[in-house]
C-alpha cells in the first residue's frame, strides 16, 4: 500500500499540537475555577463535596461521547478520573480554608530530606492543592521534624506512617506517644524503587547499596538475589542518592525514586525492585494545632489509647465503636514507653469528631479506657476513582 505524503511538515504538525496542548491547559484551568463555584454552592445547600451517582453518570456520558470520537474508553476514564479527583481535592482545600479561617501566604513544611526523597515528593503532592507558597525544610530525622513543628519553626511536618509492603513505620508511631502536635492531613503516594547509579555498570559489579532502612526492607527479595553486597543506611533515599553522586563509582548504587535520581545526575540500572508491585506509602501531616473538618467532606479521626490489663478490656472499647456504627480502618499496637509489657493502641476511624455519634462514642471510650486522646481529625485526601455503573 503506497504511503500518502503528509500535507504538513513535522515542524508545522508539532506547532499545531503545541497549540492544542495550550488550549487543553486553558480549559483545565477554567474547569478548576468552575469547581470552586461548585464548592461555594455546596456551602449554601450543605451538600457533600462528592456525589458518586452524579460522577458515574458524568463518566458514562463522557465515555459515550468519546466512543463517538473514536477515543479509547480506558484512556477517557483515566483522564477524567484524574480531573474529578483534582476537582474534589481543590474543593476540599477551599472548604477547609474557610472552616479554619486560614490566611497564610506561605507554608513552612518540614520533611525527611533532602529534596528528592519520597517525603519530599509527598510534601509537594499534598500541598499542590493549596495556593499558598511552599517553603521546604528538609530534615535528617523524624524527631527533628517533630521538634521543628512543636517549637513553631515549621507550620507543618510530613511523616511516613505505613507502607503496603513493609507495614507500619514504628519509629513514627513511637514519637507520637508523647507529643502535643495534631494530625491535620494525610496522603498516600505510589512508591517505585529503582537501583540508581552514577557510572555505567552492572548489578554484578555493585558492592555497596545505599538507602533508607525502609526501602531496604521493601526490596529485601531483590537484595537477597545480589551476591556480596553491603547495605549502608542513610537518613533518607535522597541522602543515599547524594552519597552515590559524591562517590561517583561503578561499584556503588542507591535505592530511590527514579525521577528523583535525575536531581543527582543518576541513571536507572534496574527499576521496580520492590517485593510487591503495588507499593504505596501513607504519610500524615502534623501541625501544632488541630483543624476543624467541615462535615461536607469525608474525614478520618486517629485516637491513641491505653486500656486496663484485664482480659477483654480492648474488646470492650472496640465494641463501643461497633455499637455506634463507626468503621475502624486501622488498629496498631506499640509498647508503652516506661511501662514494660503494656501496650498503647493507635486507632484510625472513618469518622468526623464533630459528628454526634463520634462525640458520644468518645465519651464512652473515656469512661472505659485507661487513657484516650484524639491525635487528630482530618480530611481524607485520597480520592477513590469513580467506577462505571
Amino acid at each position: 500500500m503506497p504511503h500518502s505524503t503528509p500535507t504538513l511538515s513535522l515542524d508545522e504538525i508539532r506547532t499545531q499540537i503545541t497549540s492544542i496542548d495550550n488550549q487543553l491547559l486553558d480549559l483545565l484551568a477554567r474547569r478548576r475555577k468552575m469547581s470552586l463555584e461548585v464548592a461555594k454552592s455546596k456551602i449554601q445547600t450543605q451538600k457533600a463535596v462528592r456525589d458518586i451517582a452524579r460522577e458515574q453518570k458524568l463518566l458514562a456520558r463522557l465515555l459515550k461521547v468519546g466512543k463517538e470520537l473514536d477515543l479509547d474508553s480506558v484512556y477517557i476514564a483515566h483522564v477524567f478520573q484524574t480531573i474529578i479527583a483534582d476537582s474534589v481535592l481543590y474543593q476540599q482545600s477551599y472548604l477547609q480554608k474557610l472552616a479554619n479561617k486560614e490566611d497564610h501566604p506561605a507554608y513552612r513544611v518540614a520533611f525527611l530530606g533532602p529534596k528528592g526523597s519520597y517525603s519530599s515528593i509527598a510534601t509537594q503532592n499534598y500541598f499542590s492543592h493549596h495556593e499558598n507558597r511552599l517553603i521546604e525544610l528538609p530534615e535528617s530525622s523524624f524527631k527533628s521534624i517533630l521538634k521543628k513543628v512543636e517549637e513553631g519553626h515549621a507550620d507543618y511536618g510530613v511523616l511516613p506512617i505505613e507502607n503496603t509492603n513493609s507495614g507500619s513505620i514504628n519509629d513514627v508511631y513511637d514519637i507520637l506517644q508523647h507529643t502535643s502536635v495534631s494530625i491535620v492531613g494525610e496522603i498516600t503516594i505510589p512508591i517505585r524503587h529503582a537501583v540508581l547509579v552514577s557510572q555505567p555498570t552492572s548489578l554484578e559489579k555493585i558492592r555497596t547499596l545505599y538507602s533508607h532502612s525502609q526501602p531496604h526492607a521493601q526490596c529485601s527479595d531483590f537484595i537477597e538475589s545480589l551476591a556480596d553486597v553491603k547495605l549502608e543506611f542513610c537518613s533518607s533515599t535522597a541522602a543515599a542518592m547524594a552519597q552515590v553522586q559524591k562517590l561517583n563509582s561503578s561499584h556503588v548504587a542507591a535505592i530511590g525514586n527514579m525521577d528523583s535520581g535525575k536531581l543527582y545526575d543518576l541513571s536507572v540500572l534496574k527499576e521496580d525492585i520492590a517485593n510487591q508491585t503495588q507499593n504505596f506509602t501513607r504519610f500524615i501531616i502534623i501541625a501544632r494545632k488541630p483543624v476543624e473538618v467541615t462535615q461536607l467532606i469525608p474525614a478520618k479521626t486517629t485516637l491513641v489509647m491505653t486500656t486496663g490489663q484485664e482480659a477483654g478490656s480492648l474488646v470492650e472499647c472496640l465494641l463501643i465503636l461497633r455499637n455506634h456504627h463507626i468503621n475502624m480502618s486501622k488498629l496498631e499496637s506499640r509498647p508503652l514507653k516506661g511501662n514494660p509489657w503494656e501496650e498503647v493502641f493507635y486507632i484510625d476511624l472513618n469518622a468526623n469528631m464533630a459528628e454526634e455519634s463520634m462525640q458520644d462514642a468518645f465519651k464512652q471510650l473515656q469512661a472505659q479506657a485507661k487513657f484516650v486522646k484524639v491525635l487528630g481529625c482530618y480530611p481524607i485526601e485520597n480520592v477513590k476513582p469513580v467506577t462505571m455503573l
